[in-house]
């Protein structure tokens, strides 16, 4: 906030708003419910489409939650809707939709703006239907729902346990500050221009980071497939993927080099109240992160897991988390065991194939795309099978050039990993800074009425 003080300057008087959360709004503002500027309707249309019923489209929830304004560049789905329901709760230009159910609070009250008046469209279930009187500018109101402050009262409202949610009369007792029309219209002209700007520096900085993800990866694809030094000889892999290859490399499928999803070894006999690590799917990261902080008793673990142990390989085998690189060295395990989710495949190395080495190599590209090639099942439950991991064909180095390789990979991507750690910094303050401005600016905390020209 001391950034946009610095930079804007307050209105001239203030008075006090008679609200805790809020404190004071500028002299000539109202504190009103929102009850008193607009009405609101909770839907009932559902998704189904029955015989009988007006063919309409549906704005659904993610339609709202990931797009701040709602026209015609969205994708709306088909259904069916009675006279009644096509009368509610058809859409118009400048009415607001809010999230009224989630499954997480903070999801609560995530407001969109409608740009224009959608004839067939109409607001789908889960969400509420807020249309402002003609004292109150839609752009500003979907603003103040998503500030500081006013979403908040809405997400504390939310009741629910595994499912959060508000009644109609709790969205319609929500307090806003109130300026005149022509100033919610000019503050809402200033936010459109300024969180545009932030929208298109997030956006240079994400594909920045796209850029070092896909440099990361070039690094390591070459590096386990063509060595470090580029004046090696080369000869023919006689495999097509691969072309060429160091000439003293050798294509080795990896069934010989390592062991796939081992069992728990006998040889170590542990108590059954010993801690070892629990690793959900969540705790493995993308591109090497592993979370250890969890941890569970050996005998809650015993069955329906899977069991690795320091040293193995892990590699994300269901979709999408096998196509985002999801996977990693075991390292550090709580008295070096852990069992976790059983949609990760394990490889342990032979003696003949260095962890390292092995890790990055199930990071490459050909790696992925192989993998996504073979997988088999369903819609979102494809699986990567055994068979494509033990019958990979690759190209192996005698071992002290594999861990040559490793150590290079593990400090050129580490490096690769800082910058693109100080550009999701960047980002998160980014974003940080563009719900300020909101905030102060739908508030009171900043006059920009002068900066709206």
């Amino acid at each position: 906030m001391a950034a946009l003080t610095e930079k804007y300057r307050p209105y001239p008087a203030y008075k006090p708003s008679g609200v805790e959360w809020l404190g004071e709004i500028p002299a000539h503002w109202e504190m009103r419910r929102l009850k008193s500027f607009a009405t609101v309707q909770l839907s009932n249309v559902d998704k189904k489409s029955e015989d009988g019923q007006i063919s309409v489209r549906l704005c659904n929830y993610v339609d709202v939650y990931y797009n701040e304004q709602v026209g015609p560049g969205v994708e709306f789905m088909p259904a069916t809707a009675n006279k009644e329901q096509v009368r509610r709760f058809t859409l118009q230009e400048d009415d607001v939709l809010i999230t009224k159910d989630s499954e997480t609070w903070t999801d609560i009250a995530v407001p969109a703006v409608v740009t224009q008046d959608l004839p067939d469209v109409l607001c789908g279930y889960h969400l509420a239907h807020v249309r402002p009187t003609e004292n109150c500018d839609g752009a500003f109101l979907s603003r103040a729902f998503a500030a500081i402050g006013p979403r908040d009262q809405y997400q504390i409202s939310a009741n629910g346990i595994t499912r959060y949610g508000l009644t109609g009369d709790v969205i319609r007792a929500g307090k806003f500050p109130l300026p005149p029309l022509s100033e919610q219209r000019a503050i809402a002209a200033f936010l459109d221009r300024e969180t545009a700007k932030i929208d298109a520096l997030v956006s240079k900085k994400e594909r920045l980071i796209e850029l070092l993800r896909e440099k990361r990866t070039a690094l390591i694809s070459h590096a386990v497939t063509k060595g470090l030094d580029p004046d090696m000889p080369m000869k023919d892999s006689g495999v097509e993927w691969l072309r060429e290859i160091p000439a003293h490399w050798e294509i080795k499928r990896l069934k010989y080099m390592t062991d796939l999803n081992p069992k728990a070894s006998k040889g170590r006999k542990l108590d059954s109240a010993t801690e070892v690590s629990f690793v959900p799917m969540e705790s493995v990261g993308e591109y090497g992160g592993l979370d250890l902080s969890l941890t569970k008793e050996l005998a809650d673990v015993g069955d329906g897991y899977t069991y690795f142990a320091d040293g193995d390989v892990l590699v994300a085998k269901i979709t999408p988390c096998f196509e985002n690189g999801k996977g990693s060295l075991a390292e550090g395990l709580v008295n070096g065991v852990a069992f976790g989710t059983t949609e990760l495949h394990v490889l342990r190395c032979k003696s003949e194939l260095d962890r390292g080495f092995a890790f990055h190599l199930t990071l490459t590209d050909a790696f992925r795309k192989l993998g996504e090639a073979e997988m088999y099942g369903a819609g979102g439950q494809k699986r990567v099978p055994e068979s494509f991991v033990t019958n990979l064909k690759h190209p192996i180095p005698p071992l002290p050039e594999q861990r040559a390789i490793a150590d290079f990979l593990d400090h050129e991507t580490a490096k690769l990993d800082a910058l693109a750690a100080k550009v999701e910094e960047a980002i998160t303050r980014l974003k940080e800074f563009r719900i300020a401005l909101i905030s102060a600016a739908v508030t009171g905390r900043i006059d920009v009425r002068e900066e709206a020209g």
